[in-house]
């Protein structure tokens, strides 16, 4: 009987089946990134705003991966764009953020390994003494040398994507590593203008309480020659020494939360605290007009919301390494070298040896295990998602927490401004009856109490201001081209604190 057509017949059927085991079988979801519900417009900016750009801003393309640049430029402060270049540079925080990166993206390599072959070599030389009490043994109780040199080589072909799967998560996890990246420093960048101009509200503060000292002095000096002259009671200057010297205590306390502002700021510039000083200046900044654009690009320049997404991709990777479990693995082996008693008879050919082999290894029963490790994976993505639409939701509540903090402080710091102004018109007033005598010191002190905290008030508002334009900057993603000319001009510097004349 002929076997020939039978035996083609399987060799047929042999290579059919390895064809169709290197081709591969998909396993495991395809990713879809997870939908979220986006408003059309942010509820907190005005129509006029949302409508036109605003002159020194320009939206760069929505891209989480692209520079944001020197976005503080548009504060038009020198000093802080010089320390903000150094926390690019120095502060450890980031440093600590790159080293992660770089971790994430060698695992992205180590991932990539398993495509290819694993070759190993090596030389063992084996000396051994078999017992003599072994029956039918030819070598019983002969020490012998059992000299192998050779070369083994495995590799495991990636037919149902589990190594393809290791590879896209660990890519997809180098991905949220670099968008931490960019949180990282625009936090840091963030933490360090909030600070600065924290730091520059206090210098002003110092600055009218240094005025309102030289002022308060003056005014003692009044209530004392008018009660030299007898017009006037020792109580009355009294209540001069006690605003006085309140003021003082005041002007001396601010000192303590500006050394600790000048503290961190040193530590997010990478310097130590006790080498780093600040030298105060009462100019105060103007905010500039920041645009929000549309709450659709948001999900696209802030990182934090990449780095999101980017992790439920990972999830679903690993989703499809653990589906890819319950399919057989096939391993390809080689090896092959020389072996023999002694060294000088490894040139023979009888010291050659070699073997193949081809497994196919699939696991049968586990009590459980791989399924258990699937649902695992989904649950992990479940998670993954929600996470990714609650730091959407924060997004969005960021921008319109501090459009609504600038809007409300703008006018705030309109109506703060009339009743500065009307505080000081009342002081004046009040210091000519007094010295008129037509009113007791108890009423200048009055005046001079409520100018004072109507003007720190004016203060706080501004600085507030100020850092709600960083915050937003920050919730937006900070992805703005501000050129340092629109920065010179959308940045107008102006001195807080008018004299007092009595």
């Amino acid at each position: 009987m002929n076997s020939e057509p039978h035996i083609k017949t399987r060799v047929r059927a042999g290579i059919a089946l390895i064809t169709m085991l290197l081709a591969g079988c998909a396993t495991g979801p395809a990713y879809i990134r997870p939908d979220v519900n986006v408003p059309a417009t942010f509820k907190e900016q005005t129509a006029d705003a949302a409508a036109a750009p605003v002159e020194g801003w320009k939206p760069a393309s929505p891209q989480d991966a692209q520079d944001r640049g020197a976005w503080w430029e548009v504060y038009g402060d020198a000093s802080l764009n010089q320390l903000e270049a150094r926390v690019s540079v120095s502060n450890q925080t980031i440093v600590k953020a790159v080293a992660m990166l770089k971790e994430a993206r060698a695992a992205v390599g180590a991932a990539r390994s398993a495509y290819f072959p694993l070759i190993q070599a090596g030389i063992e030389p084996n000396r051994s003494l078999t017992s003599q009490t072994v029956v039918g043994r030819s070598l019983a109780g002969k020490t012998v040398w059992d000299n192998t040199a050779g070369v083994t080589a495995t590799w495991e072909p990636d037919l149902f994507g589990k190594v393809g799967h290791a590879v896209e998560g660990a890519k997809d996890r180098a991905e949220a590593g670099a968008a931490d990246l960019a949180s990282v420093e625009l936090s840091m960048h963030a933490e360090l203008a909030v600070d600065y101009f924290d730091l520059r509200g206090l210098d002003t503060d110092t600055d009218l309480l240094q005025q309102t000292v030289v002022a308060f002095q003056a005014a003692l000096d009044i209530a004392t020659q008018r009660f030299a002259a007898g017009v006037a009671s020792d109580s009355d200057v009294a209540l001069a020494q006690t605003q006085l010297q309140t003021t003082r205590s005041q002007l001396i306390d601010v000192g303590v939360i500006r050394a600790q502002l000048e503290h961190a700021i040193a530590t997010l510039s990478g310097e130590p605290a006790s080498t780093f000083s600040l030298p105060p200046s009462a100019t105060q900044l103007a905010p500039p007009d920041v645009p929000a654009g549309v709450p659709s690009q948001l999900l696209e320049r802030r990182p934090d919301v990449a780095a999101a997404e980017r992790l439920v991709a990972a999830s679903n990777a690993d989703v499809g390494a653990a589906t890819a479990a319950f399919f057989p693995d096939l391993l390809l082996s080689l090896s092959g070298g020389l072996e023999s008693g002694g060294f000088a008879q490894w040139a023979s050919a009888p010291s050659r040896f070699w073997a193949v082999g081809v497994p196919l290894i699939g696991t049968l029963f586990d009590g459980g295990l791989r399924r258990q490790r699937l649902n695992g994976a989904k649950a992990s993505f479940e998670g993954a998602v929600a996470d990714y639409r609650q730091v959407v939701l924060t997004s969005f509540q960021d921008v319109e927490d501090n459009l609504a903090a600038l809007r409300i402080l703008a006018d705030e710091s309109a109506a703060q401004q009339l009743a500065v102004s009307a505080a000081e018109h009342e002081l004046k007033l009040a210091m000519q009856r007094y010295q008129a005598g037509a009113i007791g010191y108890l009423e200048v002190v009055t005046a001079q109490s409520m100018a004072l905290s109507n003007e720190r008030t004016a203060i706080e508002i501004a600085r507030r201001r100020l850092d709600a334009s960083v915050l937003l900057v920050k919730a937006l993603g900070g992805l703005w081209d501000s050129p340092s000319s629109a920065a010179n001009s959308s940045a107008a510097n102006s001195s807080q604190g008018a004299a007092r004349g009595f």
